[in-house]
């Protein structure tokens, strides 16, 4: 060392750097030795470039680019702590990325294993699926069981069934589908977590037994039974009134009708009771012609179902009422009778 002149091999010890880096930087224009002998090539370094070495050890560390780190060395203390932050975004952005693209290879490595389900459908598609099932998705917390969507993929299909026992909504949409046939329960609080995110494009679902991702949303499927939907709805042909009603009137003298109450488990309820033309009618003249249902229950069935028209099925007072959207069948709902 010379004065406060130090030679490559003291400039590489007290920088961090090695020699070859500080050759590297040299060659690239970024830290050019003060000093170069004529005669046998050898480089020194000011104090100050050493200063500016140990810079580039840690920006060099952290994955800054070349020219990046060109440029910082030249900047005032100001300039170079807002490269580090914008640094430091794209190191975050890369991350989630990465860890977006780490997910998506488990996935396909899932699905050569064969044991995931991918579907794939328009956002639209799934929201209105979803929006369509998840008022009848069970909220006492004394059933945490009934807290919960069922996905049940088949033949291109995903349908989607949401019970708290006293009703059942089911709706169903066209999936593209790889994989086996699958049937998964689902926590609520992730089944919210998509919708909330429903925005734009396609929406891709991997689908195993013990886990279930959406982009980057990620949930454990419950393990427990849950109601066969099948078998409920292959005994719900109606024999009865099939009507079709403008939602928004029956909205309307759902609003002004007569009701009576009921209790159960330590809640009372308004219970209304529709004859079959599909109005509602005091309790003193209900009859075998009628049906009672939670009053609250279908006025949540007919604002999932659909705006305009509704389709209403009354099979007498024993028999579910059937919601359903006309010429579609894909969305319907089923309300439990209550005991007028």
């Amino acid at each position: 060392m010379r004065g406060d002149m130090f030679g490559i091999g003291e400039a590489a010890r007290a920088s961090g750097l090695s020699v070859s880096a500080l050759r590297f930087y040299d060659g690239a224009g970024v830290l050019v030795p003060a000093e170069v002998d004529p005669a046998t090539g050898y480089r020194r370094y000011s104090g100050e470039q050493i200063r500016a070495a140990r810079l580039i050890a840690g920006l060099r560390r952290v994955g800054m680019p070349v020219a990046e780190i060109a440029a910082a060395v030249r900047d005032r203390p100001a300039d170079v702590r807002r490269r580090l932050d914008e640094h430091r975004r794209r190191l975050e952005d890369g991350l989630a990325d990465a860890k977006r693209e780490l997910l998506r290879i488990h996935a396909l490595l899932d699905l050569e294993e064969k044991l995931m389900t991918r579907i794939s459908l328009p956002a639209s598609a799934l929201a209105a699926a979803l929006d369509a099932v998840r008022f009848a998705a069970g909220a006492d917390p004394r059933l945490p069981m009934l807290q919960c969507v069922l996905f049940d993929v088949t033949d291109g299909a995903l349908t989607l069934v949401a019970t708290d026992r006293f009703r059942m909504a089911v709706a169903t949409a066209a999936v593209e589908v790889e994989g086996p046939p699958t049937r998964l329960v689902l926590p609520l609080i992730f089944v919210d977590e998509v919708r909330a995110r429903l925005t734009g494009g396609p929406v891709v679902l991997d689908l195993t037994p013990v886990r279930v991702t959406a982009d980057d949303l990620e949930a454990k499927p419950l393990d427990q039974d849950y109601p066969d939907h099948r078998r409920l709805l292959d005994g719900l042909a109606a024999t009865g009134a099939r009507l079709t009603v403008d939602t928004a009137v029956l909205r309307d003298k759902l609003a002004a009708a007569p009701v009576a109450t009921r209790e159960h488990e330590g809640t009372t309820y308004e219970v209304v009771i529709l004859n079959d033309e599909a109005t509602p009618v005091p309790e003193a003249e209900w009859d075998a012609a009628h049906v009672a249902v939670n009053r609250e229950f279908l006025l949540q069935a007919l604002e999932a179902g659909a705006a305009g028209q509704l389709v209403l099925e009354l099979d007498g007072p024993i028999k579910p009422l059937a919601v359903r959207v006309p010429g579609d069948d894909s969305r319907f709902s089923i309300l439990m009778p209550v005991r007028a």
